[in-house]
């Protein structure tokens, strides 16, 4: 049983494109207004802009879709998530007003699994109200740990009833501003999952890496753990099995970028759309030309494909079944075919594809990491292809 699968059968047809068009409507008239080129890599701003346009989306009953009304959430399986989640998509704003952006979200849907009740109240509890941010930190520079779980290189000694964590992270989402960071480390059991708040002593932020994406909540940070206490509490699950508790949270965590990425790149084909439609070159419109014709066509289809896809798994994760092979194949696809769109969008936007008047060239910013987030797509197609021969192996 996959322990983020949904919890309700999903709403009607027609309620559930109700609530896309309150998100669209939000997402136009109030997260995309907002957007400020010019301040995409200010953290603080953007936790700010985030803050302000939260409240509004609480207003409108839109704040946290994939949590139960119990947790202040609309209580919506991962299919229906999948059409909400596109639609905040589309503003570099939206999916963090409406409490389902990355770290956060992923990091919710796993400690709502593996919190004890203390660490309930503790953390968890102001990070589903928007009061705080939170941070996942497993990343480590060479030779530690990159998408090769076995290289991890942080440490964790028991000390007393605590333990003390030592290591070198980077890369770790959400850092800057975060009250708290899911960290893993190796104990003498194996990698082990600890909750560090930022204000402990021992965790240090060298630096927020300067990197291609932008409007990204908390940056990328550079962290040294340097005799850095936590107590018994600071715990999550058991020790020694950080890995599975890894593969749970990337497992959902690939899907989820899926959703919110096709509402990027969605936007960014509209955008070139657009320019191509009023746009001549040659004594006619860029759209009457069949090669620009064909570029769109190329972009939609890979739309069309990405959508099944994530819609086919999220109804996986909804019944309950592992989607380790499934969201490993959406994420290939769906990095590959979300950059492929933004490129088109740019090359047919041209020079206002190049800057940043219009958001085509951040969108693009933007969707290009995913290749190499959660998982690089060459890991991930060695994984595949090693799962299916060993499943012919298993049959012989």
């Amino acid at each position: 049983m996959n322990a983020i699968a949904g919890t309700r059968p999903g709403l009607s047809p027609i309620e559930l494109d109700a609530l896309c068009a309150r998100v669209r409507a939000f997402i136009d008239e109030c997260a995309i207004p907002r957007e400020d080129m010019a301040r995409a890599q200010d953290i603080a701003w953007l936790d700010a802009v985030t803050k302000d346009l939260r409240r509004e989306a609480e207003r409108r009953g839109l704040v946290s879709p994939q949590l139960p009304p119990p947790l202040g959430g609309l209580g919506l399986n991962w299919h229906d998530c999948a059409r909400v989640f596109e639609v905040a998509g589309r503003s570099f704003l939206g999916a963090g007003a409406l409490g389902c952006a990355a770290p956060d979200q992923p990091n919710i849907d796993t400690l709502l699994h593996l919190a004890t009740p203390l660490q309930r109240d503790r953390w968890l509890a102001p990070l589903m109200a928007g009061e705080v941010r939170s941070a996942f930190a497993m990343t480590e520079p060479a030779p530690g740990v990159g998408s090769d779980p076995r290289m991890l290189s942080t440490r964790a000694r028991r000390d007393g009833d605590g333990w003390i964590l030592d290591g070198h992270k980077w890369f770790a989402s959400g850092a800057v501003g975060a009250a708290f960071a899911l960290v893993v480390a190796r104990s003498d059991e194996g990698a082990s999952w600890f909750i560090v708040d930022t204000n402990n002593p021992g965790w240090n932020l060298v630096r927020s890496i300067p990197s291609i994406d932008p409007f990204a909540p908390g940056g990328h940070g550079e962290i040294r753990l340097e005799g850095c206490r936590v107590g018994p509490e600071a715990l999550i699950g058991e020790p020694g099995k950080g890995f599975d508790y890894a593969q749970l949270r990337l497992e959902g965590a690939r899907l989820f970028h899926c959703m919110r990425g096709i509402g990027l790149a969605q936007r960014a084909i509209e955008i070139a759309q657009e320019h191509a439609a009023t746009r001549e070159s040659f004594g006619a419109r860029l759209a009457e030309h069949q090669q620009v014709q064909a570029m769109v066509a190329d972009a939609h289809i890979d739309l069309y494909a990405c959508r099944l896809m994530t819609a086919d798994v999220a109804r996986k994760l909804d019944a309950g079944l592992s989607i380790r092979h499934e969201s490993s194949m959406a994420k290939v696809f769906v990095s590959e075919a979300l950059d492929r769109i933004a490129d088109r969008a740019s090359q047919l936007a041209g020079a206002i594809g190049m800057c940043e008047d219009q958001p085509i060239a951040l969108i693009a910013r933007k969707l290009r990491p995913f290749r190499i987030y959660d998982g690089a797509s060459e890991v991930h197609r060695a994984a595949i292809g090693k799962r299916i021969f060993q499943r012919i192996s298993s049959t012989r």
